[in-house]
């Protein structure tokens, strides 16, 4: 998500079998009267995924830089989901590769502010590492703008992260890449808008497409609020299909998107951002998805 004041910039990883369908001719004796046959389609095993990669790479926005959850309108990344070293988030790096193997073999270069268009930037900083597993969790900032009109068009954001994940696999081309969903901002707001705190830092421009007039519950409100909602679960189907056309790809399934974020979970100082408690949570999650066999 983005960070305050400068107008800046997370359904289940899908790991795709490809269904192919082949034209068989059956081999009978000349002048045979029987039709030639169309084989089914056969199913082809998947590329196999390594449920245990020896390094990890993160990119993405705030959430990955631990925005607010420390301090307010300060990175904190020790905290982080992806590669964050505290013993009370537990981070996806730290349970797959040990404290020490995390220390030495993550690497986070998420950026708060960060939009999809800046992902490609991202990708090649982490590709130079040759991780065996990246780590996505961007798109919020596209969707938190000064207006609907300026949130990032679905088409853009498609091509925006086709392109990411070519940048990537060109430099390493067997790293897998973990995709998280984008959050439900919707949900977020409805977290937060009842204090007089959160409403007051909202008003430093964190997400106003959402969070502008929190208390408001008129057409237009309620409508620029469904607006940005609906985007983002375009957003959302996006990143799970381009996702699906990728070997070495896994899709959170929505799973971030649909965890039903409490106030336990959201930063104390913004109600938006995850607070460390949150950051575990999305570790929790991510690790669930990148272990699994299926």
């Amino acid at each position: 998500m983005r960070k305050p004041s400068h107008r800046s910039r997370a359904a289940v990883a899908v790991l795709t079998a490809a269904l192919l369908g082949v034209t068989g001719c059956d081999a009978v004796g000349g002048g045979s009267s029987e039709p030639t046959q169309k084989a089914k389609p056969t199913a082809q095993p998947a590329s196999a995924w390594d449920t245990s990669p020896d390094s990890v790479a993160a990119v993405g926005d705030s959430i990955t830089r631990g925005f607010d959850a420390c301090s307010v309108l300060h990175d904190c990344p020790e905290v982080s989901w992806a590669t964050g070293s505290r013993d009370d988030v537990d981070s996806l790096a730290v349970r797959l590769l040990g404290k020490s193997g995390a220390e030495e073999r993550s690497w986070n270069y998420a950026e708060t502010g960060a939009r999809m268009a800046d992902l490609s930037g991202q990708m090649t900083e982490a590709a130079a590492r040759s991780p065996e597993l990246v780590t996505v969790m961007i798109g919020a900032n596209d969707a938190c703008r000064d207006s609907t009109d300026e949130m990032t068009s679905v088409d853009d954001f498609r091509d925006d992260f086709e392109d990411s994940l070519s940048v990537l696999h060109e430099e390493a081309p067997d790293a897998e890449v973990y995709v998280s969903s984008v959050p439900d901002l919707k949900r977020l707001w409805s977290q937060g808008r009842d204090s007089r705190m959160a409403r007051a830092v909202w008003r430093l421009d964190i997400c106003p497409t959402m969070l502008d007039d929190a208390e408001s519950m008129d057409a237009a409100a309620v409508e620029r609020r469904d607006a940005v909602q609906d985007r983002v679960q375009e957003y959302n189907e996006a990143l799970e299909e381009v996702c699906a056309e990728n070997r070495f790809c896994r899709f959170d399934d929505g799973a971030v998107y649909d965890y039903q974020f409490g106030t336990e979970q959201l930063s104390r100082w913004d109600w938006f951002h995850p607070s460390v408690n949150g950051q575990a949570r999305l570790a929790e999650i991510a690790y669930r998805r990148v272990t699994s066999v299926t």
